[in-house]
């Protein structure tokens, strides 16, 4: 009960005891014995009068005010670190650059430097709980990243662990898409929806499901890992050791791959010049040159949009979601990326599926990572109170 009580108090805000009472169908004085022991543990409080219903007017009950939790959000090329409330609100990020190459030590680290720097900013001795997600494969029970294609050197680190014992407080550790997809469901584009996929296209392409409000993880944690699905028969080598995968042709890396073949090649004159600017092209320089009217720039975007629309007409008729949500860096290339998968998952999915099936870019941003970990680590520490109703 305890734990319905603060999950209801950090998704919908404060309530009176009638609310929660109505909300959990059970007897007032039922929520005021559970919110009295919840004030003892310092996890509610009583914040004032409810407004009048007619009769005597309810008690308030929210959250305690010194709820922090830590929110890390670790892509392959950068990282999020974000302190929120109990409510999963945030109240201070930054993003930062790091190469997830270098391996689980030195980027801990750095986002161990810049938890500890956002809590100093906040005054905050030590948060509550931490959550964090990285771009690849993992044991959810376990906290350890396993097998991670982009990630020497992660495989079975014991990163929830690590995390945990730096910062004096529980932490748990899943896979950045999942977190992403539960920052969307929390405060995003998918606030309302009950069955949704979440899309990241990064540097790595993955899938975050969400099957009536739950995440779904798959038996070994691995649901979801849509960037290597073959899309065509031969092609580039991917992170993962096979050919053809969506990942290798509309990945991050492979976009910024195929925009300097076509700058070399003379291909593309806005990205030569972009490459002897820079001496290196990403894929957010594609879209630096559709905006001069690049022919070989739009046909970049147009291909991994294609490609993409492929797998996700394929998720589309086996999952019927009611809802897409695309986020991730590569998304950057803005709206002729989205309006290509949009037209090629309309045209090859089944209209009964697609009729009323909205595919709409992430609003939340790099955000989105450090509030569905925050969020993780909040139901986390909230769950084990079921043990004490």
């Amino acid at each position: 009960m305890q734990t319905r009580i603060l999950e209801r108090l950090r998704d919908e805000g404060p309530l009176s005891r009638v609310q929660l009472a109505d909300l959990l169908g059970v007897s007032r004085t039922t929520i005021a014995a559970e919110v009295a022991r919840l004030s003892e543990l310092g996890l509610a409080q009583e914040v004032g009068q409810a407004a009048s219903r007619g009769g005597r007017r309810s008690t308030l009950v929210d959250l305690a005010d010194d709820i922090r939790f830590v929110g890390v959000s670790i892509g392959a090329t950068g990282m999020s670190v974000g302190v929120t409330d109990g409510r999963v609100a945030v109240l201070k990020t930054r993003t930062i650059p790091c190469d997830i190459t270098q391996g689980p030590e030195p980027v801990l680290a750095l986002a161990l430097k810049e938890a500890r720097a956002l809590l100093d900013e906040l005054g905050i001795e030590r948060p509550m709980g931490a959550g964090i997600a990285v771009p690849g494969p993992v044991d959810f029970h376990r906290g350890v990243p396993v097998s991670p294609p982009i990630m020497p050197g992660w495989d079975g680190y014991p990163v929830r662990d690590a995390l945990a014992r730096e910062l004096g407080a529980p932490a748990v550790l899943d896979n950045d898409v999942n977190a992403m997809a539960l920052g969307e469901q929390h405060a995003g584009v998918a606030r309302n929806a009950r069955d949704f996929l979440f899309v990241k296209i990064g540097t790595g392409i993955g899938c975050g499901i969400v099957v009536d409000g739950e995440l779904y993880r798959g038996v070994d944690g691995c649901a979801g890992d849509i960037g290597h699905i073959r899309v065509e028969e031969f092609g580039p080598t991917c992170a993962c050791g096979n050919t053809g995968c969506l990942e290798a042709f509309a990945g991050g890396s492979a976009l910024a791959r195929d925009a300097t073949a076509a700058a070399r090649a003379g291909r593309s004159p806005a990205l030569a010049a972009l490459l002897e600017e820079r001496g290196e092209l990403t894929a957010a320089d594609i879209s630096l040159a559709v905006a001069q009217g690049d022919a070989q720039a739009v046909q970049l975007i147009r291909d991994a949009g294609r490609r993409t629309g492929q797998v996700l007409a394929s998720l589309v008729s086996f999952f019927n979601p009611g809802l897409i949500v695309i986020g991730g860096r590569v998304t950057g290339l803005g709206h002729a990326l989205l309006a290509e998968i949009r037209g090629v998952t309309y045209r090859r999915s089944l209209p009964l599926a697609t009729g009323n099936l909205p595919i709409v870019l992430s609003e939340l941003g790099d955000e989105s990572g450090v509030i569905g970990a925050a969020r993780l680590i909040s139901s986390s520490v909230y769950a084990p109170l079921r043990d004490r109703s």
